[in-house]
């Protein structure tokens, strides 16, 4: 089955998400600082875009609700500390995708810029559509 995507969109790769800075801010509701992200001009004039990107599914929700795209394979992804919160984004998916962990993919949405839900990533990805490219 082959899948085409007919709108206009960004391409932006993983050196796009990396030209970002941080600094530490103080979270009531969780009386701990966090890193607070502080976008690039290039990054915010993207929010509210369509954009496309390529990286590898990681489906870690036994939930099944929360679907990430990362810069780097499972084993040396964001979580198992092999790069810091700008090497993986938050899909949310039009529809629930049927993907596997470390599936390659051709992600389009449109960006979303997250400073401060910390429940959420820094960059997420809305109305997402994928293509698998392995």
């Amino acid at each position: 089955m082959s899948t085409t995507f007919c709108f206009s969109q960004t391409e932006i790769n993983w050196w796009d998400l990396a030209r970002i800075d941080y600094t530490e801010k103080f979270f009531p509701a969780y009386d701990q600082n966090f890193l607070y992200p502080e976008f690039s001009d290039h990054m915010k004039s993207l929010e509210g875009k369509k954009v496309a990107i390529t990286g590898y599914f990681l489906n870690i929700d036994p939930s099944g609700k929360l679907f990430i795209l990362s810069k780097n394979p499972m084993a040396s992804c964001f979580f198992c500390g092999m790069g810091g919160p700008e090497t993986a984004m938050e899909l949310e998916f039009r529809s629930k995708p049927n993907f596997n962990t470390d599936d390659v993919l051709y992600v389009t949405g449109t960006l979303k810029l997250n400073a401060d839900d910390v429940q959420h990533f820094n960059y997420i990805l809305t109305d997402a559509v994928a293509q698998k490219m392995n």
